[in-house]
């Protein structure tokens, strides 16, 4: 993940890169009769002041950043929202900064909480969460945006999130990862599971290694070549030690020690980096690998779980049934492995609501026409296969943290958001809402 314009891209650069290495296999206005009747002056008022407010439109910062996992977003098509976007409604950090007491889409009520909590056994019906922070949001921008998304995604009937934010590197090559502007501080991120743990949800803590100084899509995570592996493990052990630290104090259920880092699968630095981890962290450590490494051999890092970013192209129409889509995943999961898969979560999977999209599902380059149904569809199958295969969950991808959720997308977002598009809102609820029991204590296959 990433900047949330870079890091889309990154994203999409890595979806893009590993799609294309596949191929060979292959978020009324009603009319008002009455002001007709209104004295003029209050009729002109009503009508003039949207002309003198606007609309708001979303802004976009340059270079921003979004998590990318398989397969991210075109120059154009980077526009996931990010945290230092003035939304629809006049929130964001405009409105932050002139020290507005609260934005329009604030929750008034309760906090929303999860009717049914995540336990051992049960099912992972998560989103993944992209958080590229600015310091120009203050603390109590950071809780609300948190609260508004908590209250989403209990709306959807999830009962886990897992949180992703960027870090940083200098280049492919390069032995040193650090924090940069995206990286929230381990404070903040405090503030933001203290919120998910108080509706109830399971929370996941994602560190992901941003894309930009990589040059995609020739150069992603998942091809790194650090000179000093050694030192490579010691500069990423320091800057993850705070976080682990942080997911702790706030009973975070799993950290993500590494994203689609195929390259560096199979190093022996992971054990010991592993090992430190697990005395700071006494909850799931898990790694998330790129959907080709996962199929096409053994991922060779020492965790407790593993998590599949899931982006398998299927060559299918856009009107293809849904027994088509599921008869695609199988196809590739059956690759892997036949039967059951317990032990597996789905960390990302997701598709563009586009034309097309059922061959590349990661792809944020390709910005054809919109096209809900593909997504919702999509959407359905692989619900289907997370419960016929008893994995255990899926968390789809994605909702940007200084998002509106509630808002509809416009043109110039990503293809791949969901949030605001009605069917595949509609089918993520019917997927969370299942009978589905979850893998249980079953055996690994």
């Amino acid at each position: 993940m990433k900047n949330a314009q870079n890091t889309e891209n990154t994203k999409n650069t890595t979806n893009a890169k590993n799609t294309a290495n596949a191929q060979p296999d292959a978020k009324k206005r009603s009319k008002v009769p009455l002001l007709a009747i209104l004295p003029v002056t209050v009729t002109s008022l009503v009508i003039g002041l949207p002309f003198v407010v606007g609309d708001h439109p979303l802004r976009w910062r340059a270079g921003s950043l979004t998590p990318s996992l398989v397969l991210h977003g075109s120059p154009a098509e980077k526009g996931s929202r990010t945290d230092d976007t003035v939304l629809a409604d006049g929130s964001g950090a405009a409105r932050e900064a002139s020290g507005a007491a609260a934005d329009a889409g604030t929750p008034t009520g309760p906090a929303l909480k999860v009717d049914k909590p995540w336990k051992a056994g049960m099912p992972e019906w998560g989103v993944q969460i992209f958080w590229e922070d600015t310091k120009e949001h203050g603390d109590a921008y950071v809780e609300k945006q948190a609260r508004v998304q908590a209250d989403y995604l209990v709306g959807l009937k999830a009962n886990a999130v897992s949180v992703s934010f960027p870090f940083y590197t200098e280049g492919r090559t390069s032995t040193k990862l650090a924090a940069g502007r995206g990286t929230p501080t381990p404070e903040r991120l405090d503030t933001v599971l203290r919120v998910f743990h108080e509706a109830g949800l399971r929370t996941t803590v994602r560190p992901t290694l941003d894309e930009a100084a990589l040059v995609p899509p020739e150069g992603w995570r998942g091809n790194i070549t650090p000179t000093d592996k050694a030192a490579w493990f010691a500069s990423y052990e320091a800057l993850l030690g705070p976080y682990l630290d942080v997911a702790q104090r706030r009973q975070a259920a799993t950290f993500v020690i590494g994203t689609e880092l195929n390259s560096m699968e199979g190093q022996p630095g992971w054990k010991d980096l592993i090992a430190q981890a697990e005395k700071r962290f006494k909850g799931e450590v898990s790694y998330d690998a790129n959907w080709d490494n996962y199929v096409n051999g053994r991922i060779a890092v020492p965790v407790t779980r593993l998590g599949v970013d899931a982006y398998f192209p299927v060559k299918a129409a856009d009107d293809a049934p849904v027994e088509e889509l599921v008869a695609g995943w199988e196809t590739w999961l059956d690759k892997k492995s036949k039967g059951a898969l317990p032990r597996i979560v789905l960390s990302e999977a997701g598709i563009s609501a586009m034309d097309g999209a059922y061959r590349a599902p990661g792809d944020f380059y390709a910005k054809r026409r919109v096209n809900p149904a593909v997504q919702a569809n999509w959407y359905k199958a692989v619900c289907q296969v997370v419960r016929e295969r008893k994995m255990a969950g899926v968390y789809w991808w994605s909702v940007s943290f200084g998002a509106d959720p509630k808002a509809a997308p416009k043109e110039h977002d990503s293809r791949l958001n969901f949030a605001g598009r009605p069917d595949s809102e509609r089918e993520i609820r019917a997927c969370f809402g299942s009978d589905y029991p979850g893998p249980g204590t079953a055996a690994a296959p």
